[in-house]
């Protein structure tokens, strides 16, 4: 369980495949603290840590083909900046929203716009009808992860959506490298999936 406050921002430095699989390794700064076998959010998704290298200040995960389809790991280069979040404690305060770390589908930015000292960044996603009706959507003012971040909704539509992104979040996370094609991985409300599950829609076609 995450809170979509992102902690830090890793660095791929290596990516090996294995069949279907794709081992990242990254350099950051929380690499010392952690341990094999726990989790960290990566743009959003909850991978597993599988080694450990401490002279380095670097640790590997596994990503497996669902989670490549499902999300923009498999896009990675070396070189590119990865949201991390390590899995949040009981008894700490939710700051952003409760975040699976399951990514739900990808979108991709269509534009950024600069509002003298922040920035509107507008998504687009494929929404079929048995997506919307499981509580695949947004909600104005509503929460949504995009590469992990918590942020609200703004502008929302049944297919696109805006945030805004504050200094301090630009900087902190790769949202700064983000840019009008780059593909996000999104995680919708759990709240609103649970919602349109009892009322009887949230039913997921195969």
């Amino acid at each position: 369980m995450f809170s979509g406050i992102v902690q830090t921002v890793g660095t791929v430095v290596r990516l090996e495949r294995d069949g279907d699989n794709l081992h990242l390794t990254l350099k950051a700064d929380i690499a010392p603290a952690l341990h094999i076998d726990q989790s960290v959010a990566h743009n959003g998704v909850c991978l597993t840590v599988v080694a450990l290298d401490p002279a380095q200040g670097t640790y590997t995960v596994t990503a497996i083909r669902e989670t490549l389809e499902k999300s923009n790991l498999g896009l990675l280069k070396e070189g590119d900046l990865v949201n991390l979040e390590r899995s949040m404690r009981m008894d700490a305060l939710l700051d952003g929203h409760i975040v699976q770390g399951h990514v739900d589908t990808t979108g991709v930015c269509k534009s950024v716009e600069f509002a003298d000292g922040s920035w509107y960044y507008t998504f687009e996603y494929n929404a079929p009808e048995h997506l919307r009706q499981a509580g695949y959507v947004t909600v104005e003012k509503g929460s949504v992860a995009v590469n992990g971040v918590s942020l609200t909704v703004v502008n929302s539509k049944p297919d696109s959506f805006q945030v805004a992104i504050i200094p301090y979040t630009h900087e902190h996370t790769n949202f700064h490298r983000i840019e009008t094609g780059t593909r996000v991985n999104l995680e919708f409300d759990i709240i609103g999936k649970y919602v349109a599950r009892l009322l009887g829609t949230g039913r997921v076609e195969r």
